[in-house]
């Protein structure tokens, strides 16, 4: 699994997540145990991963669809 995106923003997770599940591109969202047990105050990040292999057609997908700033690396 590949890190796409990392953020304490859940809109944009749930946008992302969205847009590559429709695609029908495994991905998860990462520590959200985390975050849950920090009181949701949001100072944990959490992140998007998927799969390795088809990680450079999920940024195609998430760069046409306006997140390009949130991808990371």
């Amino acid at each position: 699994m590949q890190e796409l995106i990392r953020t304490n923003d859940a809109v944009t997770l749930s946008f992302a997540e969205t847009l590559l599940r429709e695609a029908g591109i495994l991905c998860f969202i990462a520590d959200q145990g985390m975050s849950i047990l920090e009181g949701s105050l949001g100072l944990l990040p959490r992140r998007l991963m998927v799969e390795g292999d088809r990680a450079d057609q999920a940024r195609r997908i998430l760069r046409d669809a306006g997140l390009e700033k949130e991808l990371r690396g």
